[in-house]
This record gives structure tokens, C-alpha cells and sequence, in this order.
């Protein structure tokens, strides 16, 4: 009796200190999704950094107001050689009239990229809550393995302690019992590093929560409802994802804008109307100096060098590129598609059974043990015990490969998913 109190107080040992009564869900953590990390801070800033730039190009044909003043003097022959103030301020104010298409190029390319970085957003939202499941996922796991873990070292530690019993009566030799010995610190090796393993897989879902520490809540194991959602054929799903992927919606994008800097890029060859009035005062009077003038500026670049030639080559170029990326992209979708597919069918058909019957053999197996511990014919149910467990974390193990394969093939189509809601 005194064995298995013993036993039975290292196997309730508890797995972590909770931090808190109520059980953090796996519907809470995904609900962080968007906050504040800095995967999204990274892509939030890009999306800010073009929508400046649309902003920009938008304003490039606003009227420009400057102000130009100067306290000076100087001297010349007409002055006979002495010094005289020639102060002034003028008020200039200029607004192009036509410019070849410069700034409408201009502003469809920053709106075109701008579009593409708030796709790019919701792909990142995406890989976050993809992430944020799977560090949920490995902290359950974490803690039933080292669940296991504690009931094996307690096995091996009854066997240890009946085996010194059996050694002082002469019934078991001495590398026996060293053997037994042997078994119960690897055990107990094998838990100290499953507990090392679950503090790590703590603090990872804390980093991916953006907390300081690790995450001490109790963790509540969720239905995964959604696993058991029909499978869409191959080409409904291919035709979904190529219409609806928020990385393929967001390369689009980026060719649009390649393609109208390519316009701007040309449009720079054309010639170009500025509106120019101007307000002067000045200190000192000349013939040539007007206090009021208005007129219209014509502005024609008739010879660049190379320069056009390069900057045109350069754009080109960055088309040719965003334009690979994008057929690769497609390749990855349809490649993406079939494996998420295939996975999905290879969990449901063939592990999830074999588990299934796993768990249910592991099950009668404790059954049988726990009736001939009650008849005092055997003391293996510990041993049971600890079978039946690592039986449920191979089952639990892989709805949760499951669900993370739907929640990837769910990013892929550009759609979300928690527990069936849409």
C-alpha cells in the first residue's frame, strides 16, 4: 500500500502551476489574432508606408505655394560703387496643367501597391492564427506527454521499490534490481524533460501571444468541430483559391502597379504645362523686376541621355520579376491545394482509425487491469495507466494535425474558420 500511495502521488503530481480559475480557450487565443505582434506590425507599417506614397502621388499636381525672403545689399558701377539695400519677399505660387499622364501613373501604381499591403495584411492575419493554434495545440501535447511520462515513472519506480523488497528475501539477483534501477531514472530522466519541454511550448504560445512570460493558464482541450467538414473537390477548391488567396489577390496588385510605373516611366518623354503667379515687393527698383506676373510654363525633355533608357529597363525588369513571383505563386496554390487535400483525407481515413483502434485496445487493456488489481491477481495497472495515455495523445495528436490542415487550407482560400463560423 505504501508503494502505490507512493506512486500515486508522483503520478498526481501536478503538470504546471495555474495561473488563474478559468481555462484559457483556444477561441480566446485565436480572438489575438490582430493584435498587437510584431509579424503584423511589420506588414501594418508597410500598409502605412503605401498609403503615404498614394498620397503623395495624389498631391504631386497640387498647387505649391513657397514664400522667399532676403535681407541683403550690394553694390556696382550704376551705384557708383556703394553699398545699397536690395531686400525683397516674393509669394510664388506654380500648378502643373498637363503633365503626359505623370501623376495619374503616378497614383494608380502607390494605390495598386497600397491595395496589395492591406492583402498582404490579411495574409499575415492568417499565418497568425495559424501559428497561434499550433503553439496551443503543442502545449496540450505537452502536457499529456508529461502526463504519460509521470504515470511511467511511477510504474518504474513500484517496480524498483518491490524489486529491493524481493532482492532482501534473495528472490532477485543484484543486476536485476540494478536494471530495475536503471528503468526508473531513465523514467524519470524522460519526465524532467517532458516538464522542460512543456515550459518551453509555454512560453512559445506567450511569445505568439506577444506576452513577457509564458502562458500558466490552464488550457481547455477544444471539440475541433470543424475537422469533420466535407472535402471539396480538387477543382472547386483550385478555382477557389485562385480567386479568392490573399497573396495571389495581393501579387496582382503589385504587377498593376509595375505595369502603370511602367506608364509613368514613358510618360516622362512627354511634355508638360505649368501654371506660374508670383506677388514680389523689393527694397531696390529695376526695370526688370515686376511686383505682379502670371504666365504658363512649357516644359519639354526632348534629350535625357540614357537615363529614360535605364529607368525604363529597370521597370521592366521589376515586372518580368513580380510577374515570375506570381506564376510561381500559382504553382505553389495548386501544389499547396492538393497536399492540404490530400492530408486531410490521409488523417481521416488512415491515422485517425488506426488511433481509434489504438485507444479502444488500450482501453480494454486498462479495463482488465483495473479488475485483476481489484482482485489482487496483478499490479499492472499503473503500467495500464500509462498506455491508455499515450493511446489519447496519439488520437489527440493527430485532430489536431486536422485541424491545423483545415485552418491552412482555410488561409489558402482566403477564408477563416473557428469551431464553423465563418
Amino acid at each position: 500500500m505504501r508503494r502505490l500511495l507512493l506512486a500515486g502521488c508522483l503520478a498526481a503530481a501536478p503538470v504546471w502551476a495555474a495561473g488563474g480559475e478559468v481555462p484559457l480557450t483556444l477561441e480566446a487565443v485565436l480572438a489575438q489574432a490582430d493584435a498587437a505582434h510584431p509579424d503584423l506590425e511589420l506588414v501594418r507599417a508597410q500598409e502605412t508606408g503605401a498609403k503615404a506614397d498614394a498620397q503623395l502621388a495624389d498631391s504631386l499636381n497640387d498647387f505649391r505655394v513657397t514664400l522667399e525672403a532676403s535681407l541683403r545689399g550690394g553694390r556696382n558701377e550704376t551705384l557708383q560703387n556703394r553699398w545699397r539695400d536690395d531686400n525683397y519677399a516674393r509669394l510664388n505660387a506654380r500648378k502643373t496643367l498637363l503633365d503626359g499622364s505623370r501623376q495619374a501613373s503616378g497614383s494608380a501604381a502607390a494605390l495598386a501597391e497600397a491595395e496589395a499591403r492591406g492583402l498582404q495584411l490579411l495574409d499575415a492575419r492568417a499565418q497568425r492564427r495559424i501559428a497561434l493554434m499550433a503553439r496551443y495545440f503543442d502545449v496540450l501535447l505537452a502536457e499529456m506527454q508529461h502526463a504519460a511520462e509521470t504515470e511511467y515513472t511511477a510504474v518504474a519506480y513500484v517496480a524498483w521499490d518491490q524489486g529491493k523488497d524481493r532482492q532482501s528475501l534473495g528472490q532477485l539477483a543484484q543486476w536485476e534490481l540494478a536494471e530495475d534501477e536503471a528503468r526508473y531514472l531513465d523514467a524519470r530522466a524522460r519526465r524532467s524533460d517532458s516538464l522542460r519541454v512543456l515550459r518551453s511550448k509555454r512560453l512559445a504560445l506567450g511569445l505568439a501571444l506577444n506576452q513577457v512570460g509564458a502562458v500558466n493558464e490552464d488550457l481547455k482541450d477544444p471539440e475541433l468541430k470543424d475537422n469533420e467538414r466535407k472535402l471539396p473537390e480538387l477543382d472547386a477548391l483550385l478555382e477557389r483559391a485562385l480567386a479568392g488567396n490573399s497573396r495571389l489577390q495581393a501579387q496582382k496588385r503589385m504587377l498593376a502597379a509595375a505595369v502603370s510605373r511602367l506608364g509613368g516611366v514613358r510618360a516622362e518623354r512627354k511634355p508638360s504645362l505649368e501654371f506660374e503667379a508670383e506677388a514680389a515687393r523689393w527694397s531696390r527698383t529695376a526695370a526688370t523686376r515686376d511686383d505682379l506676373r502670371a504666365g504658363v510654363n512649357l516644359v519639354w525633355p526632348l534629350w535625357q541621355g540614357g537615363r529614360d533608357d535605364a529607368r525604363l529597363a529597370r521597370e521592366q525588369a521589376r515586372f518580368h520579376e513580380l510577374q515570375a513571383q506570381h506564376d510561381k505563386l500559382v504553382q505553389e496554390l495548386r501544389q499547396a491545394a492538393l497536399d492540404g487535400l490530400e492530408e486531410i483525407q490521409q488523417l481521416r481515413d488512415g491515422e485517425r482509425r488506426s488511433a481509434e483502434v489504438q485507444s479502444v485496445y488500450r482501453n480494454l487493456g486498462l479495463e482488465r487491469a483495473q479488475a485483476e488489481y481489484e482482485m489482487e491477481r496483478k499490479t499492472n495497472l499503473g503500467a495500464s495507466l500509462a498506455q491508455t495515455q499515450t493511446a489519447r495523445i496519439r488520437k489527440r495528436g493527430i485532430e489536431y494535425r486536422l485541424a491545423l490542415a483545415w485552418a491552412r487550407l482555410d488561409a489558402l482560400l482566403g477564408e477563416q474558420t473557428i469551431e464553423g463560423k465563418k
